[in-house]
């Protein structure tokens, strides 16, 4: 069990990292925004140019909105997502970006059109007017702004709740637990049974902790359904909002009512029924609303400077202000599950709101600022997730050798290892795939589920393979957008893959529905992955089952057949981030059934991981 620290000091210090990572994200925005960097912007996908303006509508949720497209390739990646600040912006000479003040929101992205949310049509008047535009990814400093102003809300707390959590978090306490005789959860195996119950048990903290395909969804929910025959309701965060939708869901599933809070924008279509913009606009008195606000305008627009039309707009205001505190009030206290992203649990709507259980799901993937936001409203906390897989993204290399990507469940893992339940039985790779993850990441406590352990797709086929690339026709290039890139690498990948499924046949591999992943850890290796997959004749065929993503792109998916392309060939064997081992044991554990591995085997296995991975293969071909 790892010391304890001073909160205070340590709270304070993670706020001085995240002011390190801000300021290094505002000097690469800077930078950007020059001439030179729109370029760049666009090749990384973070900026389009040019740019067509379609049509402009008010949607249903009565936000004026307009389409934008561009002129692509529409395997062309872009970071474009819902729920994105964007700026609009022109070229104006050789040398010269011109921005708008327009504040607009990306509300729904496609390939190669963007829905973008804007304030007026006075805004779209303008846009329209100009030439040579774009549109770019905008810098929001909303979250830096809530997660500062939650690690000093924390560092100041001197009693309460979050000075007890913030101690039991950081050591200077320990965890307490109820005791009953653990509860039987017949479909479930016994450490997720385990897990569940320690959930109930638990005071003040609990970890689950779910690696690759061992149920971490299904043991979440069951912990979450179990708590709310205890509690009249909890609230459920993850980092992000495709996280927060997937619990969501789950539990919408099991029958339970989810109000999901949060922009609208960012909401998965399966969850915007649930979301509280439209569950007010369903609610039966909405409609008196509607009309007492349209009234409240039109009193407005005429300019009465009268004692009548002062009352007047008094009154209404008094009576809007009572219908929307009612039916604020009906939709939470119906809630049994309130769901959001940790930085949207600061949310006006849950102003003053409190909490008995909080439930963080991949807990791993959220910086420990952001957690400390949702901590403040919530009597325990309960996390999930895997710290042996993608961690937190920081940019600032300074903040990152700081620890601003050690995350509050790898904290409370050394903190208070008993509250700590390993999910240790996996239910989606053979057992030959999953065992070199299981002993290096998890001490050889992960096992195989029987129905699993031999699955395979050809019979006396090696469920893992390593093809070495040789370094004299595969060296990899560093691209212009400083990506990697190993054309002949790619090639062989490409054909790799084509020689493989040729054995397995056209016709099994349609009615079996078998699906093929192509990764990277490098954007523009999947990038040239895809332009050559569109030429490859003998891949034609197969091409709707074949996805070719980055590793990260790959976070919470599973294929059949998982081609990895790693990239780097040298003769000083550098292998750049390639290093970040968790990011490895996400692309190695997404086969359910053969897992194929390119890569230059001089260059990778000067580093001990890889040379452990690749004697483990060629152990399995040699048996």
């Amino acid at each position: 069990m790892a010391a304890p620290v001073n909160p205070t000091a340590e709270l304070l210090r993670q706020r001085d990292l995240l002011l390190l990572e801000r300021d290094s994200e505002r000097e690469e925005f800077r930078r950007m925004n020059e001439r030179a960097g729109i370029e760049r912007l666009v090749a990384r996908g973070n900026a389009w140019l040019p740019i067509t303006l379609g049509r402009s509508y008010y949607n249903s949720l009565n936000q004026l909105v307009i389409e934008v497209s561009r002129d692509s390739d529409p395997d062309d990646d872009h970071n474009f997502e819902p729920g994105r600040a964007v700026m609009f912006f022109r070229l104006t000479g050789l040398d010269d970006v011109d921005y708008f003040d327009v504040p607009a929101t990306v509300n729904r992205a496609e390939a190669n059109r963007l829905i973008v949310t804007v304030p007026d049509g006075e805004a779209v008047g303008r846009l329209r007017q100009a030439d040579r535009i774009g549109i770019q990814i905008a810098l929001d400093e909303t979250s830096y702004r809530l997660m500062i102003a939650a690690l000093e809300r924390a560092a100041r707390a001197d009693k309460g709740r979050l000075a007890d959590l913030r101690a039991i978090c950081y050591g200077g306490a320990r965890a307490e637990w109820l005791r009953f005789d653990p509860m039987r959860f017949p479909w479930l195996n016994p450490t997720q049974e385990t897990a569940v119950n320690q959930v109930l048990r638990a005071k003040d903290v609990a970890v689950v902790h779910g690696p690759p395909g061992t149920g971490k969804t299904t043991t979440l929910v069951e912990a979450i359904y179990e708590t709310l025959r205890r509690e009249s309701q909890v609230l459920v965060c993850a980092q992000s909002n495709m996280a927060v939708d997937w619990i969501s869901e789950r539990l919408v599933e099991r029958g339970v009512d989810v109000l999901r809070v949060g922009n609208p924008s960012r909401v998965g279509d399966r969850m915007l029924g649930h979301t509280y913009e439209r569950r007010f606009e369903d609610h039966p008195d909405y409609d008196q609303l509607w009309a007492l606000r349209k009234a409240l305008r039109e009193v407005r627009a005429g300019r009465a400077n009268t004692e009548a039309a002062h009352q007047k707009i008094d009154r209404l205001r008094s009576r809007i202000t009572e219908l929307e505190l009612r039916i604020h009030a009906e939709l939470m206290s119906h809630a049994r599950v309130v769901a959001c992203t940790l930085t949207g649990s600061a949310n006006r709507v849950l102003e003053g709101m409190k909490f008995p259980t909080l439930f963080i799901d991949e807990a791993a993937q959220a910086l420990e600022a952001a957690c400390w936001i949702a901590i403040a409203k919530a009597g325990r906390v309960i996390l999930a997730g895997d710290h042996c897989q993608l961690p937190p993204t920081v940019k600032s290399i300074q903040a990152l050798q700081g620890g601003l990507g050690h995350t509050l469940m790898e904290r409370l893992t050394q903190t208070q290892p008993e509250a700590v339940t390993l999910l240790g039985v996996q239910y989606r790779s053979n057992e030959q795939i999953m065992r070199f993850s299981s002993e290096w990441f998890y001490g050889g406590h992960v096992q195989s589920a029987p129905e699993v352990r031999h699955r395979g797709i050809l019979d006396l086929d090696t469920p893992i393979t390593w093809i070495d690339t040789d370094l004299d026709d595969s060296a990899e290039q560093a691209t212009r957008n400083f990506g990697r890139v190993n054309q002949a690498e790619a090639a062989l990948t490409l054909d790799t893959l084509a020689t493989y499924l040729e054995r397995i046949g056209r016709t099994r591999i349609s009615e079996e529905h078998i699906d093929i992943g192509l990764i990277s850890p490098y954007r523009a290796q999947v990038q040239y992955l895809r332009s050559l997959l569109r030429k490859n004749n003998a891949l034609k065929p197969y091409r709707q089952a074949i996805t070719v993503n980055t590793i990260d792109g790959f976070q919470g998916q599973e294929r059949d057949i998982i081609v990895i392309s790693l990239v780097r060939a040298n003769e000083l064997g550098q292998i750049g981030f390639l290093r970040d081992l968790r990011r490895m044991n996400v692309a190695i554990t997404r086969a359910r059934m053969k897992l194929i591995i390119l890569g230059n085997v001089a260059t990778l296995t000067r580093h001990p991981f890889y040379k452990r991975l690749y004697q483990y293969t060629q152990s399995l071909n040699d048996a």
